[in-house]
């Protein structure tokens, strides 16, 4: 392209998008298009009636040029009072509302009529400072209108805005005559969420300094922990692209959570030094501004890649577990009418604790009641399936033979029903795996594992149960970094006892006895109640030779696990056990389980 091609000139811009599109979307897409493509309609005749000329209209965007600074605010003003008349037979929640920047400057001009600049984005940045239904613009646009359109002007003061290094001036616009458009919501009061899902933006995370590659690290941890979020069921996530024009300027939460319609938010920072990178991370309930989760990891800048990798999976948790915690609380709240969403959640919580057979069959009960409103979510029968097998992996020694055999068939149908209902729910897949251990199969175990973690990488659970499921095919030295990825990416989660109890098993199989012994005591503390801990240290004990203490480790075994038998133990080997896994069995753990008098 020649410069002859290229025109540099003054024009006013418009730029406007939709406020809360994402949700809008979520809760009805094709009233969403539908309306999105009227709203079009209305911008396009008020904006050529006005000396001005499309842009662009891509996504739910809108992108003018205007001769004049009058002929600008006139089509905003025209546009909104016109949008607003037309949504006023439509339910709050479902109105779709435009936030409207407009500004006054330099712009370059193609020859096809496309124009870029510090004017253009400019006016995109101003778009943002807007309330939904309403217009803000810059001190150029307020000083050239004066006078010359009938509205009045709210100063917002200076703004800083991304990308433009001297603050910008802002102002409100309403009609003369009515108050300037404010916040259709009150302070705390979010009544745009989805129904029966808690719901999160991620905002741009911060660099702290002018590296560009800290930059992009800051860009990639922002839109890796969007994705991670999403992939957990019922809660609703607002769009990487979305979040991502906030970035580069002073954010208020309230608003920002009005705007997209969430509950919450997560913000934070990276700063580099030298070869360390420190990270800090918080999530604020947006109605209150209240913090109610914050953590700081440190680094090695050395692979930026794998850092990333390592914190976005274990905020993934954390954030995750933090939610459901609330969503459950909530839910408490409904007890005497309560809706299939909140028993399923109040037993996902449960779930996500230390297990006890009390604990386990509490959710069980909490996941059958939410099947009786709710016969057809798959979510609940995956948890359901789960609950009933861990109860026969942890505590099968305290049933009789008839009461293992009717908790295995009604898993195992739980399973299957919510594979039948939904094949890419990473938790069915992970009960799959749960009923090929309690049945004998670690390599059926590994791969219905393997494709939870396809479904949701951050599941470090399943982490665990490959770990575990390795152990059990013989393959100790392939154990071993899967149960350390589990910890890694989980590492004060309630699972962690059962993560300790299969890393101190391979340990001991290995004949690695006080590696074996501290990874077991470890678990101990994290679960007391965990009755194969006490087995395994009893044995792991009796191996290093300090026969007292195994003896006491038995004794503590007899407490929590009286009718335990090492028999009925799902480390016993099955009929789909490999013959390296036998022989580890028969003349490493059988031994010393025998010196320790665990009960056979």
């Amino acid at each position: 392209m020649t410069d002859s091609e290229l025109k540099q000139r003054l024009a006013a811009i418009l730029a406007a998008d939709v406020a809360g599109y994402s949700r809008l979307m979520a809760a009805d897409e094709r009233a969403t298009v539908a309306a999105l493509d009227a709203a079009r309609a209305v911008f396009r005749t008020q904006i050529e009636s006005n000396q001005g000329r499309v842009i662009d209209m891509a996504g739910d965007s809108v992108l003018a040029v205007f001769e004049t600074a009058t002929g600008a605010v006139s089509a905003a003003l025209a546009v909104q009072q016109n949008l607003s008349t037309a949504s006023s037979t439509v339910t709050e929640d479902r109105r779709m509302r435009f936030r409207i920047g407009v500004h006054l400057g330099d712009v370059i001009e193609k020859g096809d009529g496309t124009v870029y600049g510090d004017g253009v984005n400019i006016a995109a940045r101003l778009e943002w400072l807007a309330e939904p239904g309403g217009i803000t613009v810059s001190e150029s646009i307020r000083t050239a209108v004066k006078g010359n359109v009938d509205a009045i002007f709210e100063d917002q003061g200076e703004q800083q805005v991304k990308n433009i290094p001297e603050p910008v001036r802002a102002y409100r616009v309403g009609t003369a005559g009515s108050a300037v458009p404010k916040p259709s919501l009150a302070v705390g009061e979010i009544d745009l969420l989805p129904p029966d899902k808690p719901s999160i933006a991620v905002l741009p995370f911060a660099s702290l300094s002018n590296d560009p590659e800290q930059a992009y690290f800051a860009e990639g941890l922002t839109a890796t922990i969007t994705t991670d979020l999403s992939r957990i069921s019922g809660l609703f996530v607002i769009a990487s692209t979305t979040t991502a024009t906030l970035g580069g300027r002073i954010l208020d939460i309230r608003q920002i959570g009005r705007d997209l319609g969430v509950r919450y938010v997560l913000q934070g920072s990276v700063q580099r030094g030298g070869n360390k990178v420190r990270m800090t991370a918080q999530l604020v309930n947006v109605g209150s501004g209240a913090q109610l989760w914050s953590d700081r990891f440190d680094g090695d800048a050395t692979d930026l890649f794998a850092l990333q990798d390592q914190i976005t999976g274990r905020i993934a948790n954390s954030i995750g577990r933090q939610i459901l915690v609330l969503a459950a609380r909530d839910a408490e709240k409904r007890k005497t009418n309560p809706r299939a969403a909140d028993l399923l959640v109040r037993g996902i919580a449960l779930a996500d604790k230390p297990q006890s057979v009390e604990s386990l069959l509490e959710q069980a009960a909490l996941f059958r009641d939410a099947l009786t409103l709710d016969p057809n979510n798959g979510h609940a029968w995956a948890w359901l399936g789960r609950s009933l097998l861990l109860q026969l992996i942890h505590f099968g020694s305290n049933l009789l033979p008839e009461q293992r055999d009717e908790k295995l068939n009604e898993g195992r149908k739980a399973m299957e029903k919510a594979l039948a209902l939904d094949p890419n729910n990473a938790v069915a897949h992970l009960a799959e795996g749960y009923l090929y251990y309690e049945v004998g199969n670690p390599a059926e175990c590994a791969r219905a594992n393997e494709v939870a973690i396809a479904l949701d990488r951050n599941l470090a659970i399943a982490y665990n149960n490959v770990g575990s499921a390795l152990t059990r095919l013989g393959e100790l030295e392939k154990a071993i970094p899967r149960l350390e990825q589990a910890m890694r990416l989980d590492p004060l989660g309630p699972q962690i006892g059962v993560m300790q109890a299969n890393m101190g098993r391979a340990h001991f199989l290995q004949r690695h006895s006080d590696l074996a012994i501290e990874w077991l005591l470890k678990a101990r503390a994290s679960n007391p109640r965990f009755g194969r801990v006490h087995a395994a240290l009893a044995a792991a004990y009796a191996q290093k030779g300090d026969d007292a203490a195994a003896r006491f480790a038995l004794e503590s075994l007899l407490r929590v696990a009286p009718n335990f038998r090492l028999s009925q133990s799902p480390e016993a080997p099955g009929p789909h056990s490999p013959e390296a896994y036998r022989k580890l069995y028969d003349d490493v753990f059988l031994p010393a389980a025998r010196r320790a008098g665990v009960p056979e």
